[in-house]
């Protein structure tokens, strides 16, 4: 632990400490690698290693609108009726294709008459994913 911890916080070369204040500043060199400097010490580096785990904020969609995407979703695949759809579950897992999910989206769009754009309709993935995209865009609209 104490060995991964010193190779995660490195320290400039002494020449670069000696540089007048006019020329240190703050850096982000990369996604991994921010330096700062401060009076003590100038340039310390923190690098970040890449993690499975993101950070994601989002609201849950209201559980009528879930259901719903749910019997759309089970529509377009034309799922055995003992299927189970949640929230949770995943196109790809349900054996939905990328043609199979442009439908779905096109059934979405259709019975809440809303659009959904390419960029958005891209980045859904499960049931929920879909849910809280078209409770956005519900609200956009009548905003």
């Amino acid at each position: 632990m104490a060995h991964s911890l010193a190779a995660a916080a490195s320290f400039s070369p002494p020449a670069a400490r000696r540089r007048p204040p006019s020329q240190v500043t703050n850096a982000i060199s990369s996604r991994g690698l921010v330096s700062f400097n401060s009076q003590r010490m100038s340039f310390v580096s923190i690098r970040s290693r890449p993690s499975q785990l993101r950070f994601k904020i989002c609201c849950s969609a209201k559980k009528e609108t879930v259901d719903k995407v749910c019997m759309i979703v089970k529509s377009q695949l034309a799922l055995p009726d003992g299927t189970t759809v949640t929230g949770e579950s995943k196109f790809s897992e349900l054996g939905a294709d990328s043609l199979d999910t442009v439908e779905i989206v096109m059934g979405l769009e259709e019975e809440f008459n809303i659009t959904v754009d390419e960029t958005s309709a891209q980045d859904i993935a499960t049931v929920q994913d879909a849910a809280n995209l078209i409770e956005k865009l519900v609200l956009e609209k009548a905003a």
